[in-house]
């Protein structure tokens, strides 16, 4: 929809995770000028509200409004109105209801702008060590078990970095999951970013299962993963291809409509082996 130059705008404000020196000018400048700050928790957002002398109206906007409110927000932006959108912490989108109310904007044409700061899961990939050129996100995984077991379905083969948040309480749990349905790998256990006992752990899963049995978790946790390796995928391939018997193997391919020669190919590449291996064995 075409955006209508006579309404409000949507601002989307990161604001500090942990240390309010990281809040930018721009946010603050944007926050004193907009007419209504929509905030995931009040009780939260007063307090960086008043630390900084800011008495723009407040409103609440969560996770069990989100529909309902976004439509009165929309309205009141139709009507000529800016708004601000906060989160409790970081930036709002991110594993977050405001992507509810980011994408209502944009559905009815009106205008929405970022202001960039600071982000709980990029804080701790780049304090992790651990490969940062290509990860995925999940956020917070489902409480549903059944929901759970799916997404770790998808995770079990992924070779990208994984990143989750997780709360303290449900920290060992989640960690005794991961282990047993991903296996061992190498984990980054942030908590506390950006604060004075900021904590980085790095360990392997099976010992940190072991420290946070013996140490209580404390904080909100963001827990990078390392992705399964490639060649441990290649590796689990080719033993379940040399599980079959080649003619079976080889019929397979022909039945799909590959020639002799171009089915022993793909047989050779999928058992890690060269063409002429499968000649012989063939013969």
């Amino acid at each position: 929809m075409e955006e209508n130059k006579n309404q409000g705008m949507l601002y989307l404000c990161a604001t500090p995770i942990g240390n309010l020196s990281d809040i930018t000018e721009r946010v603050l400048e944007t926050l004193r000028s907009v007419d209504l700050i929509a905030a995931e928790d009040t009780r939260n957002s007063i307090r960086l509200l008043n630390h900084f002398d800011i008495k723009v109206p407040l409103t609440s906007y969560h996770e069990y409004n989100k529909y309902d409110k976004a439509k009165e927000l929309v309205d009141k932006m139709k009507s000529g109105q800016s708004v601000a959108l906060v989160t409790d912490a970081g930036t709002p989108s991110i594993s977050d209801p405001g992507e509810v109310l980011t994408d209502m904007c944009h559905e009815e044409g009106i205008r929405v702008t970022s202001l960039p700061g600071p982000c709980a899961l990029v804080t701790a990939l780049s304090l992790s060590g651990i490969a940062s050129r290509r990860f995925v996100f999940e956020g917070f995984l489902p409480s549903d078990k059944k929901s759970r077991r799916e997404v770790y379905g998808d995770l079990v083969n992924e070779t990208r970095t994984i990143i989750l948040y997780e709360a303290p309480h449900h920290l060992k749990n989640t960690l005794a999951e991961l282990y047993e349905n991903l296996g061992d790998r190498m984990i980054a256990i942030c908590r506390e970013l950006t604060k004075k006992f900021e904590e980085v752990k790095r360990m392997r899963l099976y010992e940190a299962i072991g420290y946070y049995n013996e140490n209580e978790p404390k904080g909100e946790y963001v827990l990078i993963l390392e992705g399964k390796p490639r060649k441990t995928i290649k590796e689990e391939k080719e033993r379940e291809w040399s599980r079959m018997d080649i003619n079976e193997h080889m019929a397979m391919y022909e039945a799909q409509g590959y020639d002799r020669m171009e089915a022993m190919k793909k047989v050779a590449a999928d058992r890690g082996v060269s063409k002429r291996d499968i000649y012989k064995e063939l013969i």
